[in-house]
């Protein structure tokens, strides 16, 4: 591969990189700031997911805590929606927050919303290609740089994990509008159902949009690591 080639992928990458970094920063910024900020009503994270939980039909589901920090999410399979200890007993506003988001995803299913079961879908497929990317990858490599006979077999090797790679962009892709669903629904709940005042609220608000950035920062990156290995491979085939 030339100088020139290493240069742009270096060019192509450091943009993500330093995206997600900033974004990790404000998703942890933004919690512990509102973290600090106690909501006027007085109740836990925990209460108020239960309490929303059986007002709108996901009275199945129940709430734990989980060890650890921002490791909150909801499982169907298990009907569980997963507090972090940061936030399944504390009453502070980002906690309120983050644990409407889980409960969004749990309306989500009680509701049959498509695409969440579309996402759930393409969670299998992602997760057997990436699997397959890096072995059909190195296979590739080798043949292509170690057997003189090998061009052709390493050449479909590498596109074909080049393809298993693009799987996880339309994972991405599809993750995007569930996810920003999810938290819309938290908005709307903690706004009728009065959980939060209107500062609180915008708050709140404020918590769920900057997590949002991390499925966008993911996105961005897994864009810009296919065009890094399209460099690769276009590299390679200049060098034959």
């Amino acid at each position: 591969m030339l100088y020139w080639e290493y240069y742009l992928m270096g060019i192509i990458l450091l943009p993500a990189i330093i995206f997600s970094a900033i974004v990790q920063a404000k998703v942890n910024g933004t919690f512990k700031k509102y973290g600090k900020v106690e909501a006027q009503k007085g109740l836990t994270a925990k209460q108020v997911a239960e309490q929303m939980l059986e007002k709108y039909g996901a009275d199945d589901v129940v709430v734990k805590k989980v060890k650890g920090s921002l490791t909150d999410y909801y499982s169907d399979k298990d009907k569980t929606v997963a507090l972090s200890e940061d936030v399944c007993d504390s009453t502070s506003v980002s906690a309120i927050g983050v644990a409407m988001h889980e409960v969004g995803h749990a309306i989500q299913y009680a509701e049959g919303y498509a695409p969440i079961k579309f996402r759930n879908f393409m969670v299998k497929v992602s997760n057997l290609s990436s699997q397959l990317l890096w072995p059909l990858v190195i296979i590739g490599l080798i043949f292509n740089f170690g057997v003189e006979s090998g061009g052709v077999f390493g050449n479909i090797c590498l596109w074909a994990g080049i393809g298993f790679f693009a799987i996880s962009i339309i994972f991405n892709l599809i993750t995007l509008p569930v996810e920003y669903n999810a938290s819309n629904r938290a908005k709307k709940i903690m706004a009728s159902e009065n959980i939060l005042t209107t500062q609180e609220l915008s708050q709140a608000s404020e918590v769920l949009n900057s997590a949002a950035l991390t499925y966008v920062a993911s996105l961005v990156v897994s864009v810009l690591n296919l065009l890094r290995f399209l460099i690769v491979m276009l590299g390679n085939k200049k060098s034959d």
